[in-house]
């Protein structure tokens, strides 16, 4: 009778230069590993068919770790760092080194992975479309601190006006790239310019929301706005009733972009009405706008998902 193979549960601390990895079964030493190919290679060729490995998103360093994982058919998951940071508290780690880390993201995927979404690669295209909307919004948010930081002296008109316009090339350049790579698939194609008819969505948003609604499965609208990290959570004990926060948990740049596509659509006739219901209700403006970014998580989902029409009656369906 053959020995069932052990499956191993592997934890991944990633810097740029080096990774940290443990075992919760213990079935090697935590030790650190060049954060390069042939060493990555050579470790995961080392462990067993089926074990499932966790690390943090690290912004980049942590790409080719979880590619040659999924390439050689790990189960991989690529965890916020706010989840993890909050489940190391929860089992009462104090200390933080790479070696704890590890262990930590070791023990969460042992007692953790039914909960998690297993990462799923992105395509070339994927990757760069969302990179290349991550570098605009750090070029808009530049140029807009340029002009502040210069605005009011003598003298730097001219000097603000060319750097402007310069920003301007550079970004009408991303948009350009974006649209190129929106283009060359007929379906993304289909699906941005179907989103794009959401009061306040625009082709970057439109983008954006397609580029994550392509590559990350999600059962109901509920969960894709979860997963923006939209959703506010509830501080409730006994009789008492805190404060609702949102979770923040998701994509960031995602998150923005939906907030600024609600600020757009306040301004038009189809979304005023259910603004001002909310004010109405002795909301914020920033706490309705978030409720409308939610609405248009939601619609988006439910459009890419069903391919259906965005329907500007159900939005004030009901509101008394």
């Amino acid at each position: 009778m053959q020995t069932p193979t052990l499956v191993l549960n592997i934890g991944a601390d990633v810097a740029k230069d080096e990774i940290v990895v443990a075992c919760s079964e213990g079935s090697f030493p935590t030790r650190p590993l060049a954060n390069q190919r042939t060493a990555l290679r050579a470790f995961l060729k080392s462990l067993p068919e089926g074990s499932c490995i966790g690390m943090e998103s690290t912004g980049i360093y942590h790409e080719l770790f979880a590619n040659l994982a999924h390439k050689l058919g790990f189960v991989v998951f690529v965890l916020n760092p706010k989840d993890a940071r909050y489940y190391a508290k929860g089992v009462g780690l104090h200390g933080k080194t790479d070696r704890v880390d590890a262990e930590m993201l070791a023990r969460m995927i042992a007692h953790e992975h039914t909960n998690l979404h297993i990462w799923i690669p992105p395509t070339p295209e994927q990757r760069e479309i969302d990179r290349l909307i991550k570098r605009r919004a750090k070029l808009s948010s530049l140029r807009q601190a340029l002009g502040m930081s210069l605005k009011g002296l003598d003298g730097f008109k001219t000097d603000l006006k060319t750097l402007r316009v310069r920003f301007d090339q550079v970004i009408a350049h991303i948009d350009q790239r974006v649209k190129t790579l929106i283009e060359a698939s007929p379906d993304r194609k289909e699906h941005v310019m179907h989103l794009s008819t959401i009061y306040g969505v625009g082709q970057v948003v439109s983008a954006a929301l397609v580029n994550t609604l392509e590559r990350v499965p999600l059962k109901n609208a509920d969960a894709f706005v979860a997963f923006t990290g939209l959703d506010p959570r509830p501080d409730d004990s006994g009789q008492h009733r805190g404060k609702r926060r949102l979770s923040k948990r998701g994509p960031s740049e995602l998150r923005r972009l939906l907030y600024l596509a609600a600020l757009l659509a306040i301004k038009t006739k189809t979304w005023r009405p259910l603004y001002e219901h909310y004010r109405g209700k002795g909301l914020s403006s920033t706490a309705v706008i978030v409720i409308l970014a939610r609405r248009i998580a939601r619609a988006a989902w439910s459009m890419y998902t069903y391919k259906t029409e965005f329907d500007s009656g159900r939005l004030t369906k009901g509101l008394t």
